[in-house]
């Protein structure tokens, strides 16, 4: 399917762009999700509309100037702006679908959705929202065959709780920072403590600080394990990512200590292991000690840095227990 489609509240629109250009000129809250097992589900959906309701809301109240003035929200959700995403998806993949069977084509579906101010053409304010879905194409953004590279570039996102279309314009920007074969940007607001990624959120396993207090980990089994999975708390702004929250998830149900902080450059010597992961991709090392991850950065912290893989570490159930859960 080359061409995209694009609804809004439930009406098919004769003018659709990239999604990167949508979301560009339309600010709202939004979610991105896709398709799997030839078209016939939607990953995480269900996760993505929780997301989607809590970065609403908290547009509503921090930028109401995006919004009608005092919407109800409450009341607006489940009455108004869920059922018009749930209309709008429905509408989109039928001409998804259709162009894609008259072409013969078996691609999976990049579906994002977005909450925006309602307006008429004239820009007067009709109603409290707008709902657009844009579905286009899944095409997986190529993030190395063997390994990511990385460069820290500037400071965390503002508002990271909401997902939140302004960002796409803000991260454009910073994509001018991109250094030659780069394939994600990291954020720090010192330096050294390393937030998220430009559309990823950030993992390291590294040996465990033994000094620390068993409380500040989450662990299902609460076993005293020589190594931990580290990445950045939601209070210091970052993204609450849906693969974020599986990661955790996943680590609880498995064993695998967790801690919620954010990973250090330097202290990058404990670091075993890293990863990244997003919507609609994910990459990190594997067991193969010939792969390793990469840090290539335009500031002085991590010039000329190189990490070389050292192994998982038994973090490798949670790889697998991860792709399992996609397949």
């Amino acid at each position: 399917m080359a061409n995209t489609c694009l609804v809004k509240n439930g009406v098919p629109q004769p003018i659709v762009h990239s999604v990167s250009t949508f979301l560009e000129t339309h600010p709202g809250a939004y979610t991105t999700s896709r398709t799997h097992k030839n078209a016939s589900f939607v990953v995480f959906w269900e996760r993505h509309l929780q997301r989607l309701e809590q970065s609403v809301r908290i547009l509503a109240e921090s930028m109401p100037h995006l919004f009608p003035e005092n919407p109800n929200f409450d009341s607006s959700w489940d009455s108004v702006i869920k059922p018009l995403i749930q209309v709008s998806m429905r509408n989109g993949l039928v001409l998804a679908f259709e162009e894609r069977e008259n072409k013969g084509e078996e691609e999976e579906f990049a579906l994002t959705a977005l909450v925006a101010g309602g307006l008429e053409e004239d820009g007067e304010k009709s109603k409290c929202f707008d709902v657009f879905v844009h579905i286009g194409v899944y095409a997986p953004l190529v993030f190395g065959v063997n390994s990511a590279r990385l460069a820290l570039v500037g400071g965390g996102r503002e508002m990271a709780l909401s997902k939140h279309s302004q960002w796409v314009r803000t991260r454009k920007y910073l994509e001018k920072l991109r250094p030659p074969r780069v394939t994600e940007l990291l954020l720090s607001n010192n330096g050294d403590q390393i937030l998220e990624g430009n559309v990823t959120n950030f993992f390291v396993v590294c040996r465990k600080d033994m000094r620390s207090s068993i409380h500040d980990y989450k662990s299902g089994s609460g076993r005293w394990d020589l190594y931990e999975v580290q990445t950045a708390p939601i209070s210091d702004g970052v993204l609450p990512g849906i693969l974020r929250q599986l990661v955790i998830e996943v680590c609880f149900c498995k064993g695998i200590s967790l801690l919620e902080v954010a990973p250090s450059w330097s202290k990058r010597d404990t670091w075993e292991e890293a990863f990244v992961t997003s919507y609609p991709w994910s990459q990190g090392t594997s067991n193969n000690e010939q792969e390793r991850l990469d840090f290539g950065a335009p500031m002085e912290l991590a010039k000329q840095a190189k990490w070389t893989h050292l192994g998982a570490c038994g973090f490798g159930a949670v790889r697998h227990t991860f792709l399992e859960m996609l397949a």
